[in-house]
């Protein structure tokens, strides 16, 4: 790692941390989504919303921190990326739960439960490696990781485009379920962009 003689803010560290752990939490009410009746959707769909302006708040206090800060931790572009894709998964996912309520939807096709599961264990090592920014240390595997679950999300999202297009649905009812897969394969998406800028910050600052 490159030898710095002047301080650098170590808030973001934080900050990172704490944006991540809320991504937690969000996969797990999307967790939560599945095994809900409809009757209890709206109910998760607002802990949802809670949930996405807390990261909303979260992000808004990098960028803030970013503007009033002299030195920072590693390139400014670069924590205003990952701040942003950060935001893009809870996003994601919050639009997600967001239209099961909307649509109505009785039953998600089968295969979203998959989709779901890599998203809560992408969130789970997204989490595991904020803190890890600190030294850039023990960072490889995450990436690396994160790259292969992005690649097995693309698979099962291909399947589900497939299951849906198998003339099972209806067309109105095929357009509201294919919008939220692609959704949540938009999460599965960011997920990969932030494993990327992790990477590209410790390549940079090796």
């Amino acid at each position: 790692m490159r030898f710095r003689l002047t301080p650098r803010e170590t808030s973001f560290y934080d900050m990172f941390a704490a944006s991540a752990d809320n991504i937690v939490t969000g996969s797990k009410l999307l967790m939560e989504l599945l095994g809900a009746d409809a009757s209890a959707r709206a109910e998760i769909a607002e802990r949802m919303r809670a949930a996405e302006h807390a990261g909303d708040d979260a992000t808004h206090a990098i960028f803030h921190q970013l503007n009033s800060s002299f030195i920072t931790p590693f390139d400014r572009e670069d924590i205003y990326s990952l701040a942003s894709s950060l935001d893009d998964i809870m996003d994601f996912m919050e639009e997600a739960v967001d239209l099961v309520v909307l649509y109505n939807v009785e039953e998600l096709p089968k295969g979203v439960e998959q989709q779901i599961e890599v998203l809560a264990r992408a969130a789970e090592l997204t989490a595991e490696a904020m803190p890890n920014l600190r030294t850039l240390e023990n960072l490889t595997e995450y990436w690396i990781e994160v790259n292969r679950l992005e690649n097995q999300a693309d698979q099962i999202h291909r399947k589900l485009l497939a299951h849906l297009f198998n003339g099972k649905y209806d067309a109105i009812e095929v357009l509201k379920l294919k919008q939220i897969v692609d959704v949540l394969e938009e999460a599965a998406d960011a997920f990969e962009h932030v494993a990327n800028t992790v990477e590209t910050i410790a390549v940079k600052e090796s």
